[in-house]
């Protein structure tokens, strides 16, 4: 019998401190109305305090999903965490993660695959199980955006928060759990959206700081264009794959970046906005 991956187990945190589309009004030249209509946001949550990383937010994810299913933290075989803002280039969040919560001496590492990262990461874990390597993988997606974003910068700043999520992958003979991934990647826009400093093209320097180069810098139009088409072929693509139509799908659940770009995927697969579920992003 064919082992699958199911997911039997979903828990998120996000930090109590909120920034709203108000407060967001008095840092760059903005307002609620445009914000909500271009983006679907209202808030953000923002994470304080000194020596505060992703780690933080990851590890209370964890421990209420280890809660929630009442598992002990012992039977975890595999720590993944998804992130472009690690505490540090290394050890891995991952690492940080399993000892916060007390996961003792098992595989952990991080993805770092930006706003993708989470379905890279989900994918991988479910690869363990599917294999009968593992049968208790946690997979996790955790940033701390608020430590990268140029809040000078409306064009960006107004997308972004904090949080984490995370959930438990086990295995089922049952026909259902994750059936099927499309992952694709394509670098050649790599100017439209990236953060320059602080990797081994630019390590930090005086220079790279004073020019942002340790924020992220994104050309929104381009990135639109992309995302809006690029979205709605792959939803598309794997709803073709699996001989589904719209009605056969219960939800679309995106990654929240642009109201726009949701509803041109939704259409695209043929749902109706009763079925998307927005406001993920916070």
């Amino acid at each position: 019998m064919k082992l699958r991956a199911a997911i039997t187990g979903v828990n998120g945190y996000v930090p109590e401190d909120v920034l709203s589309n108000a407060d967001l009004e008095k840092l760059v030249e903005t307002n609620d109305e445009w914000i909500t209509t271009r983006t679907g946001i209202k808030e953000r949550r923002i994470l304080k305090g000194d020596n505060q990383g992703t780690s933080v937010m990851a590890a209370e994810a964890v421990k209420g999903l280890l809660e929630k299913t009442n598992t002990d933290p012992k039977d975890i075989e595999l720590v993944i965490c998804a992130t472009v803002t690690p505490d540090y280039m290394f050890p891995s969040t991952a690492n940080l993660v399993c000892t916060k919560v007390g996961i003792p001496n098992v595989g952990s590492f991080d993805i770092l695959a930006a706003c993708s990262g989470f379905l890279y990461a989900l994918s991988i874990g479910a690869q363990f199980i599917e294999t009968g390597r593992y049968k208790k993988v946690v997979v996790i997606g955790a940033d701390k955006m608020s430590s990268i974003v140029d809040y000078t910068d409306r064009t960006t700043c107004v997308l972004f928060g904090d949080g984490a999520g995370a959930v438990l992958l086990e295995p089922t003979e049952k026909e259902e759990g994750l059936m099927d991934f499309l992952l694709h990647s394509d670098g050649t826009g790599e100017q439209n959206l990236i953060m320059k400093g602080g990797g081994s093209r630019f390590p930090a320097s005086h220079d790279t700081v004073d020019k942002k180069l340790h924020t992220l810098y994104q050309e929104g139009p381009s990135v639109f264009k992309f995302a809006v088409t690029r979205m709605a072929d792959v939803s598309a693509e794997i709803m073709a794959r699996n001989n589904l139509k719209g009605e056969d799908v219960s939800w679309l659940v995106p990654h929240q970046a642009n109201k726009r770009i949701i509803d041109a995927t939704a259409n695209r697969m043929n749902i109706g906005p009763d079925k998307v579920m927005l406001n993920i992003q916070h």
